[in-house]
């Protein structure tokens, strides 16, 4: 029986879900967080290593001779040395289209709570403006409706196509950028240049992954280029934004607001630049999470476990 570990369940399992499936492939021991430094100490002997953001580098896969198989409890893997991996004949298998409809569904609560600005709203209300206003009504700033407006998507995977049906239903206007647009086309998406959608666009929202060529692609060149009354929604990763370009972008009126859900530290550090910054609204990376959501994902990590004991890996992940 195999000893799998899991580094670091907490995110995906905080004690609402079951690791029972999971159980009936060998011998489990689920740790909520690990530091690095106790990645080796804890991963000893371990010949299944399950893990959401918990670094793999190359010294460490070095150091665990009897490691087969790192699932990532993630679709993201920028966090495991692919090559180390690959050289030590390791399987690498991340989990994909768990979240899809979370992830949309928050893309448009943060473009809601830019456009019609319901915190601000409610929180005025409980400060009695409503009750001693003279109208039966009043806005603390115009509302925005969306039908008509453009919505610019970086990145047309599974999440921006599902972003783009959300738009198309609201009467939006949908165009994209992406690395395949012959492949993935469909009917009333545009597909355009980078710099266009960022011309275009009344919001642009960011699902591709990160690499080394698209790291903080949204910089000063790109905000620019926005409309000053468009929206930056990021759901995707935070090092594809430049943070102190946005928050200078957001203090000069470059672009009217920006919702985030990552950052490019997280959690991030007290001194965040971001943090603070007028109409620059944060959450912290909870787009994916829903119950709903970690319950696919716990599935999918359980039923990868099991395609590779069974020697039809799925899911492989190569640098």
């Amino acid at each position: 029986m195999p000893k799998i570990v899991v580094l670091d369940g907490y995110a995906l399992n905080p004690g609402d879900l079951s690791w029972s499936a999971l159980e009936a492939f060998g011998e489990v021991v689920v740790y909520d967080r690990t530091t690095p430094n106790e990645i080796l100490s804890r991963a000893s002997g371990a010949t299944m290593l399950l893990v959401n953001k918990c670094p793999l580098n190359k010294d460490s896969i070095k150091q665990l001779p009897e490691l087969r198989y790192i699932g990532v409890t993630a679709t993201g893997y920028n966090n495991i040395d692919l090559i180390a991996t690959q050289a030590q004949g390791i399987t690498v298998c991340n989990t994909v289209g768990y979240s899809t409809h979370s992830v949309a569904q928050h893309v448009f609560a943060l473009l809601f709570a830019l456009t019609n600005r319901i915190e601000s709203h409610h929180q005025s209300v409980l400060q009695g403006d409503w009750r001693n206003c003279l109208d039966f009504c009043y806005t603390l700033s115009p509302t925005i409706e969306l039908a008509g407006k453009t919505i610019g998507i970086y990145g047309f995977g599974k999440i921006g196509q599902k972003v783009a049906d959300i738009a198309l239903a609201m009467d939006m206007q949908v165009l994209a950028t992406h690395k395949h647009p012959e492949r993935d086309a469909r009917p009333n998406v545009q597909f355009v240049s980078l710099e266009t959608l960022f011309q275009e666009s009344d919001a642009i929202t960011l699902h591709a992954p990160l690499s080394a060529e698209n790291h903080q692609i949204v910089n000063q060149f790109l905000l620019r280029k926005m409309k000053p009354s468009a929206y930056l929604i990021n759901t995707g990763r935070g090092q594809l934004i430049d943070e102190a370009d946005l928050k200078a972008a957001l203090e000069a009126g470059v672009l009217a607001g920006a919702g985030l859900d990552v950052l490019s530290v997280e959690p991030p550090k007290e001194n965040n630049m971001l943090i603070g910054v007028k109409n620059c609204l944060i959450t912290p990376h909870i787009a994916w999470a829903t119950t709903a959501a970690r319950a696919r994902l716990m599935k999918i990590v359980t039923d990868n476990v099991e395609a590779f004991l069974s020697g039809q890996p799925q899911n492989v992940v190569t640098h």
